[in-house]
């Protein structure tokens, strides 16, 4: 025969219990997901047409006909383009900038009243 205190202990360890499971898996992939990212064979990757294109690191050189403009989307984007960049940034004088090199950007500088004077990686 059970007394209300065992009841009620037997209870608050069922719901801990319950609790900690449903928490077991928290944060990891379930096991559909792990299949679906395992490569399907040995030919997943291997052909030259499904293989990712390795990335060209910026070029600032073609991008300084830049310098004297106007910092507008179009000539930021023209420079990109130019530099073989993936991205692009404006930097503003006084403006808070991330400081890691990133080979695919290129930086616009530019002065108080918005006209470029420099370009370069990074």
């Amino acid at each position: 025969m059970s007394t209300p205190s065992n009841t009620t202990a037997s209870a608050v360890a069922l719901a801990a219990v319950l609790a900690l499971t449903g928490c077991a898996g928290y944060g990891q992939p379930s096991a559909a997901t792990q299949v679906a990212q395992t490569p399907a064979g040995p030919t997943a990757a291997s052909s030259p047409a499904e293989a990712p294109a390795l990335a060209t690191p910026c070029n600032a050189q073609p991008a300084q006909f830049a310098v004297g403009q106007s910092s507008t989307a179009t000539v930021l984007e023209s420079a990109r383009v130019r530099s073989g960049a993936q991205m692009a940034r404006i930097l503003r004088p006084g403006q808070m900038i991330t400081k890691e090199f990133n080979a695919q950007r290129l930086n616009l500088e530019v002065d108080a009243t918005g006209r470029i004077i420099a370009v370069r990686c990074g």
